[in-house]
């Protein structure tokens, strides 16, 4: 069995050949003109699929835990309680496949921090109205096709064991 070995001529030093280094010991720098080229070839695509079907894609976010004073009772809206909230936004024409642009998509952390707001700015009787208020303002600031909207609380003020109550509301953007 023969020893295969490196065929580069020895300079004397230990090396290491790893990103950003050439095997021949020539700088592989990445050049602004290709990042520049690499992103007008993902405009490119983006043309070849004008006309097209594109894909939909659905962004969802769960368990999102919020401290919240939604109820009937005037105790829960005094005291308030942990709410979790779940969404599901559908985006038509998601040029994000493509590109790889947050701008592109529905940037999931700034709908929690929406979903935060409008769940505590004010306080609710029902589940029911306060779906429809998250649902409305993703719908109205994401422009999302269509919004699954779930809140549940995990410890409901009932004298029953149960485990947890919930509502789930779905909204249909404009577009649709």
């Amino acid at each position: 069995m023969d020893d295969e070995r490196d065929e580069r001529p020895d300079d004397g030093e230990d090396t290491p050949v790893g990103r950003g280094s050439d095997p021949r010991g020539e700088d592989d720098a990445v050049d602004a003109a290709d990042l520049d080229a690499d992103v007008d070839e993902d405009d490119d695509d983006l043309d070849e699929l004008d006309g097209e079907e594109r894909d939909e894609v659905t962004v969802e976010i769960r368990g999102l835990s919020l401290y919240t004073h939604h109820g009937v009772s005037a105790a829960e809206r005094e005291i308030g309680q942990r709410l979790l909230v779940d969404l599901r936004m559908a985006v038509v024409d998601c040029d994000a496949v493509v590109t790889d642009r947050v701008a592109d998509t529905i940037d999931y952390g700034e709908v929690c921090q929406l979903v935060a707001l409008v769940a505590q700015q004010r306080s609710y009787k029902t589940l029911e109205r306060l779906c429809a208020a998250i649902a409305d303002r993703v719908v109205a600031d994401y422009g999302a096709e269509e919004v699954w909207v779930k809140c549940t609380k995990p410890e409901p003020p009932i004298p029953l064991a149960v485990e947890e109550v919930s509502v789930e509301l779905w909204r249909a953007g404009d577009g649709s």
